[in-house]
């Protein structure tokens, strides 16, 4: 991708805010488009992933999308066809699905300072929200609705994010269907580079942490690298937020519930 999606997602974009700014005065037509849209096996998967977990368990399934044969941005028709997503498009194709379910196309990317970030949908439930998401990096999967706000759930992410170069700086948020009303980013056969475009224009809010803590961090990372030779999950907190890991981290499913 023009934004290298390799160990978190995105990169350089410009992101922000817990909602999206009103750009227009025309309201959004609709939210989420009529069944007869979906061909019938897109319906039937429809059907069966009702809630976020088994939309999380579904992506967790495919594999992660290392673009081998260059640089995709695939809408939800498009990793259903190819089956495998990386951040974007996991996101993009949750965005659908639970569309269909009475959620909104809320997406949010959390910016690094290496410029590797991460997309991720964002889902509300009993008044908490949560994410799903698709990483090579165990700590920057999915999450339950256990947080008050969008920067709650962003902030969930700072400690699974330090590696040898990332360090969260700032996330913002986004409505696909308001920010993009007539841009077919759920069905188009090609790359919606357009969406891309658009986290990258967005406005971001930043998120300041001790450059003390940060330290302490890159350096627990770079010393279990050291000794195991894998990316680190164990020693993470708040895992009981989390919800199911892929099945790349071996046991790792069983402690993320």
């Amino acid at each position: 991708m023009t934004l290298a999606i390799t160990m978190k997602g995105l990169g350089q974009s410009k992101l922000g805010g817990d909602t999206a700014p009103r750009r227009r005065t025309q309201p959004v037509r609709r939210t989420s488009p009529l069944r007869r849209a979906f061909t019938a096996s897109e319906s039937r998967l429809i059907d069966r992933l009702d809630t976020p977990r088994k939309v999380q368990l579904w992506l967790n399934a495919m594999p992660y999308n290392t673009e081998p044969h260059g640089p995709t941005l695939r809408s939800f028709r498009g990793v259903v066809r190819h089956g495998q997503a990386h951040c974007l498009e996991a996101a993009l194709a949750a965005a659908v699905i639970l569309g269909q379910h009475g959620h909104p196309p809320v997406v949010m990317s959390i910016e690094s300072q290496d410029w590797l970030d991460h997309v991720v949908y964002l889902y509300q439930e009993h008044g908490g929200w949560g994410s799903i998401a698709r990483s090579r990096d165990p700590g920057l999967h999915g999450r339950r609705a256990a947080f008050h706000s969008h920067r709650g759930v962003a902030l969930s992410y700072l400690e699974g994010y330090v590696d040898h170069s990332g360090r969260i700086r700032g996330y913002g948020s986004v409505n696909l269907d308001q920010a993009l009303p007539r841009y077919d980013w759920r069905f188009s056969l090609n790359n919606v580079w357009r969406v891309e475009r658009l986290l990258i224009d967005w406005p971001h809010r930043k998120i300041k942490t001790s450059d003390r803590r940060y330290r302490q961090l890159k350096a627990r990372y770079s010393a279990y690298r050291r000794e195991h030779g894998s990316k680190p999950w164990r020693y993470f907190s708040g895992q009981d937020r989390w919800l199911p890991l892929s099945g790349e981290f071996s046991d790792r499913k069983a402690r993320a519930r």
